[in-house]
């Protein structure tokens, strides 16, 4: 395993693991999610890399672009809660329940 393919997997581990540990803040949970998406965005751009072509150049670019608006609805979505509720603990926030 090469030292780029260990980084960015400990990196997707580390935010899995951040992600499904402390869920106790939005912030932390939107900060770990945008990190796993930005540690496949790294992968997604380092495997044509490493393979030398330039028919997968397409792939980071799309990851790039949802993950900026995934960054663009968590932020939306944490400033509409704090509106209505004072802190931020996902455990007093009933969004997601039907």
């Amino acid at each position: 395993m090469t030292p780029s393919h260990f980084s960015y997997s400990i990196a997707f581990t580390i935010s899995i693991t951040g992600f499904v540990l402390h869920r106790t803040s939005l912030i932390s949970t939107l900060l770990c999610l945008e990190t796993m998406m930005l540690s496949m965005f790294i992968a997604l751009s380092l495997h044509p890399i490493q393979l030398q072509t330039s028919s997968f150049m397409i792939n980071p670019h799309v990851n790039l672009a949802l993950s900026a608006c995934e960054a663009s609805l968590g932020l939306s979505l944490l400033v509409a809660s704090s509106r209505t509720h004072t802190p931020s603990n996902l455990q007093s926030l009933n969004l997601l329940q039907c």
